[in-house]
């Protein structure tokens, strides 16, 4: 009976062993008193240990000197009735919290989470999705800094570079984050760096050669990544794992200054349409119609803001193309449960940074 209930415990040899042989087979257990033991004391010495009967226990000890613990898987004893979980609750780790009968895990809101409070492969192997909408706080500052990105444009391009700074600071730091890499301050600072270089060359070049400025950079720069990736003593998976994300980074970020290489009424027409899509996109309607009305959203505030500029009714193209792009980069921002952190940087960022391409692109086409 002894050898069953104690499965997962080194033998107790008897109380014939002598006072060395004991200290031996059960170093990493608590002592064990013998039987001699009085009343109370084995509770205290072995509370995180399954009953032990011993030879010299008396019918009731092991229930009253192990309450409130289970017993060992192998042993097959019922626990005790009048158990008092306490000790059992007070000596769990409180990491463990979680894992209580009756935890719940937040669902998808359109709000957004303020933690990341849920492991994504556990979520998956439970069937739940991965998808959590930014929501309408982060659809605000969108919509709020695509509208400063198209009053800005209509100014020149100096005036443009101070929201296209805080753009491409948002877009580095909100994809280290989306990644579940933080802090990266090396990262982050490398990617913005390289923004800020980007948008140097495009205004020290003729606006023809700035798609060729900005693609210098990024080829640059994805250099400079490899050669302090490589310099790097972490394990090779995570310093594969810490390139992608910070070429990554540094992509979205340099791509931002196709705004200040594209035509200034281009901008003005591209920004204001991510503004409205993504705006459009946050309100409460099924997914579906949702896309489709944030896209023609989208196409009407190009025909709108291209008929007061230069643009004309291309707009229409570049608005949606727009669209388009943002609700990709919206997409993208809300995947595999990210934290409120991220819905208020890349959630915010992406939209904007994926239409850029768009925007330099078809505005070429339609001006």
């Amino acid at each position: 009976g002894a050898a069953e209930q104690t499965a997962y415990l080194p033998p107790y040899p008897g109380p014939g062993l002598e006072q060395g042989g004991a200290a031996e087979q059960t170093a990493y257990l608590p002592p064990y008193p013998g039987p001699g033991l009085e009343q109370g004391g084995a509770a205290e010495q072995t509370a995180y240990l399954p009953p032990y009967p011993g030879p010299g226990l008396e019918q009731g000890g092991a229930a009253e000197e192990t309450r409130g613990h289970r017993p060992a898987a192998a042993g097959g004893l019922p626990p005790h009735a009048d158990a008092d979980p306490a000790p059992a609750s007070a000596s769990a780790p409180a990491g463990n919290a979680a894992d209580a009968p009756g935890a719940e895990w937040s669902p998808p809101t359109l709000a957004g989470n303020t933690l990341r409070a849920v492991d994504p492969a556990q979520a998956r192997a439970e069937g739940r999705s991965p998808i959590i909408d930014p929501g309408p706080q982060s659809a605000i500052l969108t919509a709020a800094l695509g509208l400063l990105l198209a009053a800005a444009a209509a100014l020149g391009q100096f005036a443009l570079l101070v929201p296209l700074i805080a753009l491409q600071g948002l877009t580095a730091a909100g994809w280290f984050r989306l990644n579940g890499m933080w802090p990266a301050r090396q990262g982050i600072a490398l990617a913005f760096a390289g923004a800020l270089a980007a948008d140097a060359a495009v205004l020290a070049v003729a606006q023809a050669h700035g798609a060729g400025a900005i693609v210098g950079t990024l080829g640059a720069w994805v250099l400079l990544t490899l050669v302090l990736q490589l310099r790097s003593q972490a394990d090779p998976d995570e310093r594969m794992y810490g390139l992608m994300a910070s070429v990554a980074s540094a992509a979205l970020a340099v791509i931002c200054a196709g705004y200040l290489a594209a035509d200034t009424a281009a901008v003005t027409v591209g920004a204001a349409a991510v503004a409205v899509a993504v705006f459009v996109r946050a309100l409460p309607l099924p997914t579906a119609p949702s896309v489709g009305v944030s896209l023609a959203s989208a196409a009407g505030a190009g025909v709108a803001v291209g008929g007061i500029t230069s643009v004309g009714v291309g707009g229409a193209l570049l608005g949606l193309a727009a669209g388009v792009c943002a609700l990709v980069g919206l997409r993208v921002a809300a995947y595999d449960y990210p934290s409120k952190f991220v819905h208020m940087t890349a959630g915010v960022a992406l939209p904007l940074a994926a239409a850029a391409p768009a925007v330099y692109l078809i505005g070429r086409v339609v001006g």
